[in-house]
């Protein structure tokens, strides 16, 4: 066992919590769940784990949040800190390089990132955008989650930040229609993400340049800036010819195609869609664009 809490957010995951606490319950010495008051069997199911523990806090549509509120509510006792979503779980091999490496690593290093696979309608996405390689391991009260609407990654407040070898899965197991909906879902506090971004809504493009983020993290969002500077609906269309002939997602046959069509064209062109509406709706006035956010969206930076 490592001297490891892991830290998962809930609401109404019965569909995957069990896998995803079978995988680290060996390794860790505590688990916190942090719900968002399921309706399912969530917390019955993982009340029959002894080292889990349940915190519940109302869920206002902000990941930051909550779980920058779970990292200061619970009890937290191990040395290093897991973010782990509840249809996410690690490989063997991640497993057992955390088992070698973790105990003995410098006090230097504070931060540990892994890189994710993607996995869909059951199939490794291996092109297009793998690897992606994300902040998931940090020594407790060296990191946070950066407070911002979408793509939020582990802030480090101090030390260095280290790239692990093997891989955790994004495998969620609900239908094309859930996944679908969830894109809908998140499509408009893409679209107030980037419209801060293009029009300085918060400041976000200068404090952006000064986080504490990993190198590829770093990387990808000021990709993000430049993408936010460009023509509407062309740039979605871009985006999608990028990662499916460029960075070869053709190669993953019919799934390939579905995964990048949705998420890298059908929910980027909505995103679009969404920035024009708004924008038609408010002009360029940003505090017209933030009181419609917050009115019609909940979505409040």
């Amino acid at each position: 066992m490592l001297d490891l809490s892991v830290l998962i957010l809930t609401k109404d995951e019965e569909l995957h919590i069990k896998r995803c606490l079978d995988n680290v319950n060996e390794i860790a010495k505590e688990i916190f769940i942090i719900d968002s008051y399921s309706n399912d069997r969530t917390l019955e199911i993982a009340r029959e784990y002894p080292k889990v523990h349940i915190l519940q806090n109302k869920w206002i549509n902000n990941y930051a949040y909550q779980f920058n509120w779970g990292l200061e509510n619970a009890p937290i006792t191990g040395k290093w800190v897991l973010r782990l979503d509840a249809d996410e779980y690690l490989l063997p091999e991640l497993i057992e390089e955390l088992n070698q490496k973790l105990p003995t690593i410098s006090d230097s290093i504070t931060g540990i990132s892994f890189n994710r696979r993607h996995i869909f309608m059951g199939k490794w996405m291996k092109h297009g955008i793998y690897p992606v390689t994300l902040l998931r391991l940090f020594r407790y009260g060296k990191g946070k989650c950066e407070q911002r609407l979408m793509d939020e990654h582990i802030q480090l407040a101090e030390g260095e930040n280290i790239v692990f070898g093997n891989d955790f899965c994004d495998h969620n197991l609900n239908n094309l229609s859930w996944f679908c909906h969830k894109h809908v879902n998140y499509a408009v506090r893409e679209a107030a993400d980037l419209l801060d971004i293009e029009m300085e809504l918060t400041g976000a493009a200068e404090t952006d340049k000064e986080k504490a983020l990993n190198s590829q993290a770093a990387n990808k969002r000021m990709k993000k800036h430049k993408y936010a500077k460009q023509p509407l609906f062309w740039r979605s269309f871009a985006y999608f010819l990028y990662r499916y002939f460029l960075k070869g997602a053709w190669r993953d046959g019919k799934e390939g195609f579905i995964f990048s069509f949705i998420q890298g064209w059908w929910y980027r062109t909505l995103v679009d869609a969404k920035v024009l509406e708004i924008k038609k709706a408010c002009g360029n006035n940003p505090h017209e664009i933030k009181r419609l956010l917050a009115e019609q969206y909940n979505v409040i930076f």
